[in-house]
């Protein structure tokens, strides 16, 4: 029997419910006896339907084509709330959502979304209208060549030969994930390299696994006939560079978890982790005593534990950050894959790409996060967080800096994404956007980096990231730390960068507690345009207002820019922390300033004013926009300094500095503020905070039948020290979490009750969830958790009887589908239409076109019996939540033919709480002709 148009008009029928309010579907009233409810006809969007019943019903979304698999999470959505991240399928085309407990929207308002990218038909065609209206025919700006070229150049090869091989482990188990992962890595070193030599291990991304011919799919293992796609082995170009230079490099597969992470609330990133330590392991056992090592690490130098350097890749990069973080405190055990003592010390990471879906970085290891101008994957540049999101949690020594790659995609990173250059079929992941020109990025543009260009400069970065934190050569800052130098070896790359932390210190930062004057504190993620630093519909447009698509999409609390919009010169913006700023020591202020992609010439006169009142202009700087079209993510803050020798000549107090302020000088235009800080050249050595880990679980009970408890979300504070963090919880009601600030102590627990409220009714479980997000003084691992309470009650049970059986022809045939209790959820059940066994069944000719096109999708012709009509001929209808009954008809016309009785033979199906039909009753109905 086929189900799935009938479940498929009973979702409909949900969406319909919810049409009239932006709140909970609500349930029709119970029709009164002798009114009938017939399930909604309102069609759902291009390429959805639902499957299954009860508890196993699912959403499902086919796409047209293949869906790249990609970093970022795809999304079904009901305009901007989250309703899950659906399971792939192997097809790579469909994703299915379970449905219990999920309250839909409008029909009109399912999405399909990856990191704000639009996947379904209906969110395609809006981002075509919306990029026409948005770029401008003059194309985007091309960015200058920094002037300077740094006078060391970490991108040259050193002098040492290389050698590489490969080796694999047994698998291993990792909690939550049903198939084991597989241990295999690819290893390059120098060859004659004396002593003990740093180590740099790679993580790949999110990718397809495995592919025959020109197919690819998302499994593991891999199924017979396909290969294995080597993803570990497309980051050789950095290893080899770094190699030369006398690193010990790994890169790591990790294929297994790319297959299995769709189902982790974290979307994988402790199963990175738990997998780089796993490798870390390993390579602490055999810098002990190399003869247990495979024969291409006895080749290699003995690798140094105390120096190593994570490179992560998009969700790699998320894996490589929770690493540092688990490598300083510990995840809870049964959370983690790895359970011995940490062996090693991580210096710093490169993040390429990083998705970061649960923002809480580790803001005690040094970072750099490479930002791709063209990623058609992580399209919002999510990673920008690895800066951002690390102010004022720790003590703020490390350096994390955002280098952005004007014209480079995700996937050229990886040789193994690339096409051309990959063993498996490989693509530009700008084109998952459309293949419509793009001015800036498209393949055919000026702009527009080749793979091998891209590579270079990438190679580049990192080697950079490791000759700084690792070699701990300060002469490769500049190349990171927002100073306008170049490295020779990147070639045509325009590359750009800003940091926080190292040397600098005193900020004004833009939040809730400073006083403003001239300009405006604008909410970085906030649905009211009034308030947002952005139209809230250019959701990707800038990387320091990507939202927190998992918890809160749309608004988030204290996050902040200071907005600058004038009309003439001169008008100043003013800023005032709670508390007076100290920038002794400093030789410079500076500064992160976005202003609008493609803009030129903005400038603005900087002064500070100490507490006495005392006022020293500083200087003028200038900042152009990055270039931009509508489908990169270009309002990025460039930073820029300004000597604070004229405040030494004023004699300023630059231990207690009152107000930051910047004016004008240009006719008009639009700036914002990130932040601002004292800066002095040098990179200082990190020494980790003591510092508070929360991470926070999951809680299932029953509901019980009467009264209400409360119980505990499960929360653990572990490591040392205390800090604050905020708590998003899902309150009924509320279209956003609600948030609240905590105090977190090491070894104490966290209050967030949860009331569940106890009855009798069949219904669905119920999900309050919660989330945690650091702001000072505390890391988070396990961001996502809460109470789920489940469904004790019994289904109700469904009968069948008669309120007009036997009719004469005009008359409709009529049932009454009633429940022995009311429920909580809507019941379905569906009417099979029967071939009659004695004398002639009603057809398609004796009930009315209308009635037939809408319960059937079938016309009166060519005639045939009612039983003979397609899907199983099923009569669909819905007992609403809170209900009892309801009735179902078949109308009847009447016509001039001399015609005798006619019968309909019927059966009852329902579903049982997993979805399964169940077989209930037959029972007929007759019409007697009219003359």
């Amino acid at each position: 029997m086929n189900r799935v148009s009938r479940v498929m008009a009973a979702v409909t029928a949900a969406f319909a419910l919810a049409m009239a309010s932006p709140g909970p579907a609500q349930a029709a009233p119970e029709p009164e006896p002798g009114r009938s409810s017939a399930a909604g006809t309102s069609a759902l969007p291009e390429g959805w339907r639902t499957t299954g019943s009860g508890k196993s019903q699912e959403l499902v979304w086919r796409s047209p084509r293949k869906v790249p698999v990609g970093d970022a999470q795809v999304e079904f959505r009901s305009g901007e709330r989250l309703l899950g991240t659906p399971r792939p399928a192997a097809d790579g085309r469909t994703f299915r959502l379970p449905l219990d407990g999920v309250r839909l929207g409008r029909p009109g308002d399912l999405r399909v979304e990856a990191a704000g990218r639009p996947l379904d038909a209906a969110g395609v065609n809006a981002a075509v209208r919306e990029r026409r209206g948005l770029d401008s025919s003059s194309g985007p700006s091309r960015l200058p060549r920094a002037a300077t070229v740094n006078q060391v150049d970490p991108g040259v090869a050193g002098s040492f030969r290389t050698t590489s091989g490969e080796y694999s482990l047994p698998s291993v188990r990792l909690p939550g994930y049903d198939t084991e992962a597989e241990m295999k890595a690819v290893v390059v070193a120098p060859e004659g390299a004396t002593g003990s030599r740093p180590l740099a291990l790679f993580l790949h991304g999110r990718h397809a696994t495995c592919f025959k011919d020109s197919d690819t799919t998302l499994e593991w293992p891999c199924p017979a006939g396909h290969e294995p796609i080597p993803s570990y082995r497309g980051y050789l170009h950095d290893q080899q560079l770094l190699a030369s230079q006398g690193y010990v490099t790994v890169s790591v597969s990790a294929n297994s978890v790319n297959a299995q992470d769709w189902q982790a609330a974290d979307a994988g990133a402790q199963a990175r982790s738990s997998l780089i330590r796993l490798h870390l392991a390993h390579w602490a056992d055999w810098a002990a005593d190399p003869s247990t090592a495979p024969e291409v690490v006895r080749r290699a130098p003995r690798a140094d534990l105390d120096r190593v350097l994570l490179v992560g890749h998009s969700r790699g990069g998320e894996g490589a950050d929770r690493a540092a973080m688990d490598s300083l405190t510990p995840p809870p055990a049964d959370q983690d894959g790895y359970h011995g003592r940490t062996r090693w010390t991580i210096r710093g990471t490169v993040l390429i790409g990083p998705t970061i879906f649960g923002q809480n970085p580790q803001p005690d290891v040094p970072s750099v996060t490479i930002l791709p101008g063209c990623d058609g994957d992580v399209i919002d540049l999510q990673g920008e967080y690895y800066v951002d999101g690390t102010r004022g949690v720790s003590r703020g020594k490390a350096l994390h800096s955002a280098v952005y790659m004007t014209g480079a995609n995700h996937n050229y990173f990886n040789s193994e994404w690339t096409p051309g250059q990959a063993a498996a079929p490989a693509e530009d992941d700008f084109l998952y956007g459309g293949d419509a020109h793009d001015p800036l990025c498209s393949p055919d543009t000026a702009t527009r980096l080749t793979a091998e260009q891209q590579q270079t400069a990438g190679s580049t970065y990192i080697a950079a990231a490791a000759q700084l934190f690792v070699a701990g050569d300060d002469r490769v800052r500049p190349l990171l730390d927002g100073s306008p130098a170049r490295a020779a070896s990147a070639g045509p790359a325009r590359v750009l960068t800003h940091a926080v932390g190292a040397a600098r210190s005193g900020a004004f930062l833009p939040v809730s507690s400073a006083t403003v004057g001239g300009g405006r504190l604008c909410a970085q993620v906030d649905p009211v345009p009034d308030v947002s630093c952005l139209d809230p519909d250019l959701k990707t447009a800038s990387p320091h207002f990507a939202q927190w698509r998992r918890v809160t999409p749309g608004k988030e609390p204290d996050r902040y820019a200071l907005a600058m919009n004038w009309s003439r010169p001169g008008a100043p913006t003013e800023l005032s922390p709670a508390r007076p700023v100290s920038l002794s020591g400093a030789k410079a202020l500076s500064l992160r300033v976005i202003v609008p992609p493609n803009s030129t010439g903005t400038e603005l006169d900087v002064a500070l004013t100490d507490v006495s009142g005392k006022r020293a202009d500083l200087g003028r700087v200038g900042v152009d926009g990055l270039p931009g079209t509508s489908r990169t993510s270009s309002y990025w803050a460039r930073e820029v300094r300004v000597p604070l020798s004229a405040a030494t000549r004023e004699g300023l107090d630059l231990g207690r500095v009152r107000t930051l302020h910047l004016t004008p000088r240009t006719e008009s235009g639009t700036a914002w503020l990130v932040d601002a800080y004292g800066w002095r050249p040098g990179t200082p050595a990190v020494e980790p905070a003591e510092l508070a880990r929360v991470d926070v679980g999951h809680l299932s009970v029953k509901e019980g039948d009467s009264g209400t408890r409360t119980y505990q979300v499960p929360v653990r504070v572990s490591g040392s020290g205390s800090g604050e963090v905020r708590l998003f919880v899902d309150e009924p009601g509320s279209d956003f979490p609600v948030a609240r600030t905590v105090r977190v102590r090491a070894g104490t627990q966290v209050d967030i009750p949860v009331t569940v409220e106890g009855n009798t009714r069949y219904g669905a479980d119920a999900d309050r969830r919660v989330a945690v997000k650091t702001v000072r003084g505390a890391v988070v691992g396990s961001f996502l958790g809460g109470v789920t309470a489940q469904n004790d009650d019994p289904q109700p049970t469904v009968t069948v009887t008669p309120v007009a059986d036997q009719v004469i022809e005009g008359q409709p045939l009529v049932w009454r589908i009633s429940l022995s209790a009311a429920a909580d959820v809507v019941q379905w059940t569906d009417l099979q239409l029967l071939a009659v066994s004695d004398g002639a069944e009603l057809s398609t000719v004796d009930v009315p076109a209308t009635w037939l096109a809408s319960a059937f999708k079938a016309s009166p012709d060519p005639e045939r019996p009612l039983s003979a009509l397609p899907d199983g001929a099923l009569l669909m209808s819905e007992v609403p939540a809170d209900s009892l009954s309801i009735d179902v008809s078949v109308p009847t016309v009447a016509d001039e033919l001399s015609e005798g009785t006619e019968s309909l033979r019927l059966r009852l199906w329902t579903y049982d709480p997993a979805g399964a039909p169940v077989e209930g009753p037959e029972f007929t109905g007759t019409v007697r002709d009219a003359s």
